[in-house]
């Protein structure tokens, strides 16, 4: 049979397993947004901004506290960018499974990481206290999304609900 081409039907255990990463992605990213929450709080209280970045444009802040700013500042912002990134990803990997609202609430979370992200880059330009507080309650609303998320995704391992015969 040179002309035909088998595909190949993914088995129950496969589909019922596909979940799972959507899961582990949700809990990668809720952690990371704890790590990142505890890494502002310690930005904003104990280090100082330089002055050469008040003012500055957003893309400008965040490639200044990239390439030298204080180190917490540093890692605040390269870890915020891995966020963002990983956002994306569970964005199109809910869509890609058809996991509406996870992936609903995904894009409602990278929305808000990036608003955190906006936020960021206005504080480290103006220094305001509104500024922060948006950034802490626009993690929180993404906090939130993936919390739901894993509700919503049930639990980790369908095998293990039911015992064997």
């Amino acid at each position: 049979m040179l002309g035909s081409t088998r595909t190949r039907q993914p088995s129950d255990r496969t589909l019922a397993t596909r979940p799972v990463l959507l899961r582990r992605i949700s809990l990668g990213m809720l952690a990371g947004l704890l790590i990142q929450y505890g890494l502002g709080m310690i930005v904003n209280l104990y280090v100082s901004v330089p002055v050469r970045d008040h003012g500055s444009g957003m893309l400008t802040a965040v490639g200044r506290a990239l390439a030298n700013g204080p180190a917490a500042l540093t890692v605040h912002a390269a870890l915020g960018l891995l966020l963002i990134l990983g956002a994306v990803n569970l964005v199109v990997r809910a869509l890609i499974q058809r996991q509406r609202l996870v992936a609903w609430l995904s894009a409602a979370a990278l929305l808000a990481i990036v608003g955190a992200a906006a936020s960021g880059a206005a504080f480290v330009g103006s220094g305001a206290d509104g500024d922060s507080l948006a950034m802490a309650l626009l993690t929180g609303v993404a906090l939130l999304c993936y919390a739901v998320n894993l509700f919503a995704l049930g639990p980790g391992r369908p095998d293990r609900a039911a015992p064997r015969p």
